[in-house]
């Protein structure tokens, strides 16, 4: 793990506990992407919140 990605995983680590935690709310935070009302972002939007989330989850569980 690169020095960015722990201090980035500390900052998390306080507000919910560990890294397992952290991804089980942004795997939340994705399911719920799902049913954001129509026309309050363009689809671009969605994806690109729904894959900088997917890259979060993923260093936080250690997947890269």
């Amino acid at each position: 793990m690169i020095k960015s990605e722990r201090i980035f995983l500390d900052l998390f680590e306080d507000a919910y506990g560990s890294p397992t935690e952290l991804a089980d709310v942004l795997d939340l935070g994705l399911e719920m992407l799902f049913y954001v009302e129509e026309g309050a972002f363009t689809q671009r939007e969605i994806q690109n919140a729904a894959t900088a989330l997917r890259k979060i989850s993923r260093v936080s569980k250690g997947c890269n």
